[in-house]
Protein backbone atom coordinates (compact mmCIF):
# COMPACT_ATOMS: atom_id res chain seq x y z
CA UNK A 1 0.00 0.00 0.00
CA UNK A 2 1.19 3.43 -0.57
CA UNK A 3 1.01 6.32 1.78
CA UNK A 4 0.49 10.57 1.27
CA UNK A 5 2.67 11.92 4.06
CA UNK A 6 2.39 15.50 4.85
CA UNK A 7 4.60 17.83 6.65
CA UNK A 8 3.26 21.13 8.26
CA UNK A 9 4.60 24.61 8.12
CA UNK A 10 2.05 27.26 8.96
CA UNK A 11 1.76 29.19 5.34
CA UNK A 12 4.56 26.38 3.77
CA UNK A 13 2.00 23.68 2.54
CA UNK A 14 0.27 26.19 -0.22
CA UNK A 15 3.16 24.16 -1.78
CA UNK A 16 1.72 21.23 -0.88
CA UNK A 17 -2.11 21.97 -1.50
CA UNK A 18 -0.77 22.35 -4.92
CA UNK A 19 0.94 18.95 -4.95
CA UNK A 20 -2.50 17.54 -4.15
CA UNK A 21 -4.49 19.04 -6.41
CA UNK A 22 -2.23 17.54 -9.34
CA UNK A 23 -3.04 14.47 -8.01
CA UNK A 24 -6.86 15.88 -7.74
CA UNK A 25 -6.73 16.48 -11.27
CA UNK A 26 -5.12 13.09 -12.19
CA UNK A 27 -7.51 11.09 -10.34
CA UNK A 28 -5.17 9.53 -7.99
CA UNK A 29 -6.11 9.04 -4.45
CA UNK A 30 -3.82 7.81 -1.79
CA UNK A 31 -5.69 4.83 0.16
CA UNK A 32 -3.71 6.49 2.97
CA UNK A 33 -3.04 10.16 4.06
CA UNK A 34 -1.04 10.95 6.99
CA UNK A 35 0.43 14.53 8.64
CA UNK A 36 0.63 17.02 10.94
CA UNK A 37 -0.38 20.56 11.58
CA UNK A 38 -1.20 22.68 8.02
CA UNK A 39 -0.14 20.02 6.02
CA UNK A 40 -2.74 17.76 7.20
CA UNK A 41 -5.44 20.89 7.34
CA UNK A 42 -4.84 20.74 3.34
CA UNK A 43 -4.93 16.96 3.15
CA UNK A 44 -8.56 17.05 4.40
CA UNK A 45 -9.43 19.31 1.14
CA UNK A 46 -7.73 16.47 -0.87
CA UNK A 47 -9.85 13.97 0.64
CA UNK A 48 -13.11 16.01 -0.36
CA UNK A 49 -11.35 16.21 -3.35
CA UNK A 50 -12.18 20.06 -2.90
CA UNK A 51 -9.63 21.32 -5.84
CA UNK A 52 -8.29 24.76 -5.20
CA UNK A 53 -10.35 25.32 -1.89
CA UNK A 54 -7.17 25.76 0.41
CA UNK A 55 -5.58 27.92 -2.46
CA UNK A 56 -8.76 30.15 -2.63
CA UNK A 57 -9.08 30.29 1.54
CA UNK A 58 -5.22 31.61 1.98
CA UNK A 59 -5.65 34.01 -1.35
CA UNK A 60 -8.73 35.53 0.26
CA UNK A 61 -7.99 35.43 3.73
CA UNK A 62 -4.10 35.75 4.57
CA UNK A 63 -4.40 39.23 5.08
CA UNK A 64 -7.26 39.32 7.10
CA UNK A 65 -7.13 40.41 10.53
CA UNK A 66 -9.88 37.36 11.13
CA UNK A 67 -7.82 34.66 10.01
CA UNK A 68 -4.28 35.86 11.55
CA UNK A 69 -3.59 39.04 13.95
CA UNK A 70 -2.96 40.27 16.70
CA UNK A 71 -5.99 40.84 18.14
CA UNK A 72 -7.26 37.39 18.38
CA UNK A 73 -4.73 36.98 21.15
CA UNK A 74 -7.13 39.13 23.56
CA UNK A 75 -9.98 37.23 22.88
CA UNK A 76 -8.87 33.62 21.92
CA UNK A 77 -5.59 33.62 23.11
CA UNK A 78 -4.24 32.69 19.58
CA UNK A 79 -2.72 34.26 16.79
CA UNK A 80 -4.89 32.90 14.46
CA UNK A 81 -8.81 33.59 15.26
CA UNK A 82 -9.91 30.11 15.65
CA UNK A 83 -13.69 30.56 15.35
CA UNK A 84 -12.86 32.14 11.86
CA UNK A 85 -10.51 29.33 10.37
CA UNK A 86 -11.52 26.15 12.37
CA UNK A 87 -15.88 26.99 12.11
CA UNK A 88 -16.81 30.18 9.79
CA UNK A 89 -14.56 29.21 7.02
CA UNK A 90 -15.20 25.17 6.51
CA UNK A 91 -18.91 25.45 8.13
CA UNK A 92 -19.84 28.85 5.84
CA UNK A 93 -17.77 30.53 3.96
CA UNK A 94 -15.74 27.56 2.05
CA UNK A 95 -17.95 24.62 2.91
CA UNK A 96 -16.47 21.46 3.59
CA UNK A 97 -17.85 18.94 1.72
CA UNK A 98 -18.50 16.17 4.23
CA UNK A 99 -20.34 13.86 2.20
CA UNK A 100 -17.32 12.94 -0.73
CA UNK A 101 -15.46 13.04 2.44
CA UNK A 102 -17.25 9.92 4.26
CA UNK A 103 -17.00 8.36 0.78
CA UNK A 104 -13.43 7.66 1.31
CA UNK A 105 -12.48 4.82 2.00
CA UNK A 106 -8.83 4.99 2.48
CA UNK A 107 -6.97 5.97 6.31
CA UNK A 108 -6.53 9.53 6.99
CA UNK A 109 -4.34 10.39 10.61
CA UNK A 110 -3.88 13.58 12.10
CA UNK A 111 -0.64 13.41 14.15
CA UNK A 112 -1.15 15.31 17.29
CA UNK A 113 1.72 15.61 20.38
CA UNK A 114 0.06 14.98 23.71
CA UNK A 115 1.10 18.06 26.30
CA UNK A 116 1.19 15.59 29.60
CA UNK A 117 3.58 12.83 28.07
CA UNK A 118 4.99 14.59 25.24
CA UNK A 119 4.56 11.35 23.25
CA UNK A 120 2.58 11.76 19.57
CA UNK A 121 -1.01 10.30 19.00
CA UNK A 122 -2.88 9.80 15.53
CA UNK A 123 -5.82 10.44 15.46
CA UNK A 124 -8.19 9.57 13.12
CA UNK A 125 -9.59 11.84 10.37
CA UNK A 126 -13.17 10.46 9.92
CA UNK A 127 -13.62 11.32 13.63
CA UNK A 128 -13.37 14.85 12.39
CA UNK A 129 -16.21 17.18 14.29
CA UNK A 130 -17.87 19.83 12.59
CA UNK A 131 -15.95 22.78 14.73
CA UNK A 132 -12.41 20.87 13.32
CA UNK A 133 -10.88 20.32 17.19
CA UNK A 134 -8.57 17.37 16.38
CA UNK A 135 -7.56 20.36 13.34
CA UNK A 136 -6.73 23.04 16.09
CA UNK A 137 -5.28 20.54 18.05
CA UNK A 138 -2.58 19.60 14.91
CA UNK A 139 -1.80 23.13 14.41
CA UNK A 140 -1.54 24.27 17.92
CA UNK A 141 2.35 25.91 18.53
CA UNK A 142 2.98 26.43 21.74
CA UNK A 143 2.37 30.59 22.41
CA UNK A 144 0.65 30.59 18.79
CA UNK A 145 -1.84 28.96 20.24
CA UNK A 146 -3.18 27.70 23.40
CA UNK A 147 -3.09 23.83 23.95
CA UNK A 148 -6.34 21.92 22.06
CA UNK A 149 -8.09 19.19 24.39
CA UNK A 150 -9.59 16.28 22.77
CA UNK A 151 -11.42 14.35 25.20
CA UNK A 152 -10.52 16.66 28.31
CA UNK A 153 -6.46 15.99 27.22
CA UNK A 154 -4.67 18.96 26.28
CA UNK A 155 -2.79 18.56 23.03
CA UNK A 156 0.07 20.48 21.06
CA UNK A 157 1.21 20.70 16.95
CA UNK A 158 1.37 17.16 15.76
CA UNK A 159 5.00 18.28 14.55
CA UNK A 160 6.77 18.62 17.81
CA UNK A 161 6.98 14.92 18.12
CA UNK A 162 6.81 13.58 14.60
CA UNK A 163 7.43 16.33 12.08
CA UNK A 164 7.42 14.08 9.33
CA UNK A 165 5.54 10.83 10.53
CA UNK A 166 7.06 8.01 7.58
CA UNK A 167 7.80 5.70 10.13
CA UNK A 168 3.94 5.80 11.43
CA UNK A 169 3.19 5.23 7.67
CA UNK A 170 5.60 2.31 7.50
CA UNK A 171 4.32 1.03 10.47
CA UNK A 172 1.22 0.83 9.38
CA UNK A 173 1.93 -1.65 6.46
CA UNK A 174 2.91 1.28 3.59
CA UNK A 175 5.76 0.31 1.35
CA UNK A 176 5.84 3.40 -1.18
CA UNK A 177 5.66 7.10 -0.12
CA UNK A 178 4.76 10.18 -1.73
CA UNK A 179 5.92 12.40 0.88
CA UNK A 180 5.80 16.23 0.49
CA UNK A 181 7.99 18.64 2.32
CA UNK A 182 7.60 22.17 2.79
CA UNK A 183 11.50 23.00 3.00
CA UNK A 184 14.44 22.86 0.09
CA UNK A 185 16.70 19.73 -0.21
CA UNK A 186 19.81 20.30 1.58
CA UNK A 187 17.98 22.67 4.30
CA UNK A 188 18.68 21.94 8.08
CA UNK A 189 16.77 23.00 10.80
CA UNK A 190 18.96 24.60 13.79
CA UNK A 191 17.63 24.98 17.42
CA UNK A 192 16.09 28.23 17.43
CA UNK A 193 15.91 31.44 20.10
CA UNK A 194 11.57 30.70 20.01
CA UNK A 195 11.95 27.00 20.67
CA UNK A 196 14.37 27.69 23.60
CA UNK A 197 12.28 30.51 24.82
CA UNK A 198 9.23 28.71 24.70
CA UNK A 199 10.47 25.28 26.43
CA UNK A 200 11.35 27.92 29.63
CA UNK A 201 7.84 29.13 29.71
CA UNK A 202 5.95 25.91 29.22
CA UNK A 203 8.77 24.43 31.92
CA UNK A 204 6.41 24.56 34.82
CA UNK A 205 3.03 23.58 33.26
CA UNK A 206 4.42 21.16 30.52
CA UNK A 207 7.72 19.51 31.81
CA UNK A 208 7.36 16.99 28.93
CA UNK A 209 7.20 19.26 26.35
CA UNK A 210 10.50 21.37 26.86
CA UNK A 211 12.97 18.71 26.03
CA UNK A 212 10.48 17.74 22.38
CA UNK A 213 11.14 21.47 20.99
CA UNK A 214 14.88 21.87 22.21
CA UNK A 215 15.27 18.76 20.84
CA UNK A 216 13.04 19.06 17.50
CA UNK A 217 16.11 20.33 15.19
CA UNK A 218 17.71 16.84 15.38
CA UNK A 219 15.19 14.48 14.87
CA UNK A 220 13.66 16.92 12.06
CA UNK A 221 17.09 16.33 10.11
CA UNK A 222 17.45 12.72 11.59
CA UNK A 223 14.12 12.28 9.54
CA UNK A 224 14.70 14.05 5.98
CA UNK A 225 17.68 11.75 5.91
CA UNK A 226 15.39 8.45 6.59
CA UNK A 227 13.16 10.30 4.04
CA UNK A 228 15.98 10.32 1.21
CA UNK A 229 17.23 7.00 1.74
CA UNK A 230 13.97 5.93 1.18
CA UNK A 231 13.87 7.44 -2.07
CA UNK A 232 17.34 6.19 -2.70
CA UNK A 233 15.89 2.73 -2.35
CA UNK A 234 13.26 3.43 -4.91
CA UNK A 235 10.39 3.20 -2.03
CA UNK A 236 9.22 6.86 -2.23
CA UNK A 237 8.78 10.28 -4.18
CA UNK A 238 9.98 12.95 -2.74
CA UNK A 239 8.07 16.54 -3.39
CA UNK A 240 9.87 19.81 -1.83
CA UNK A 241 10.68 23.27 -3.05
CA UNK A 242 13.04 24.30 -4.88
CA UNK A 243 13.54 27.65 -2.91
CA UNK A 244 13.16 28.66 0.85
CA UNK A 245 9.23 29.48 1.94
CA UNK A 246 8.79 32.27 4.58
CA UNK A 247 6.24 30.40 7.08
CA UNK A 248 4.04 33.63 7.33
CA UNK A 249 4.47 34.78 4.15
CA UNK A 250 1.96 37.75 3.69
CA UNK A 251 2.78 38.19 -0.47
CA UNK A 252 -0.27 37.05 -2.18
CA UNK A 253 1.21 36.66 -5.17
CA UNK A 254 3.84 34.70 -3.56
CA UNK A 255 1.50 32.29 -2.17
CA UNK A 256 0.33 31.66 -5.59
CA UNK A 257 3.44 30.98 -7.34
CA UNK A 258 4.33 28.80 -4.31
CA UNK A 259 1.44 26.48 -5.05
CA UNK A 260 1.46 26.58 -8.42
CA UNK A 261 5.39 25.24 -8.02
CA UNK A 262 3.43 22.38 -5.95
CA UNK A 263 1.37 21.73 -8.88
CA UNK A 264 4.29 21.90 -11.57
CA UNK A 265 6.32 19.38 -9.55
CA UNK A 266 3.91 17.17 -9.26
CA UNK A 267 3.05 17.44 -12.98
CA UNK A 268 6.30 16.77 -14.11
CA UNK A 269 6.69 13.31 -11.89
CA UNK A 270 3.34 12.29 -12.10
CA UNK A 271 4.65 9.02 -13.82
CA UNK A 272 6.79 8.09 -10.66
CA UNK A 273 4.07 8.92 -8.70
CA UNK A 274 1.84 6.26 -10.63
CA UNK A 275 4.01 3.86 -9.90
CA UNK A 276 3.98 3.85 -6.12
Amino acid sequence: MASLILEGGTFRPIFSAGVMDALLDHDLMFPYVIGVSAGICDGFSYVSRQRERNLQILLNHRNDSRYIGKKNLIKEKSLFGLNFVYNVIPNKLYPFDWDTFYKYDGKILVGVTNALTGEIEYKDGKDLDKECTMLRATCALPLIFPAIKLDGVPYFDGGIADPIPVRKAIRDGNDKHLIVLTRPKGYRKELSKSHKVTSTLLKKKYPKIPDLLLNRHVEYNRTVHYCENLEKQGKAVILRPDRPIDSFEKDIDVLRDTYQMGYDMALERIEEIKKL
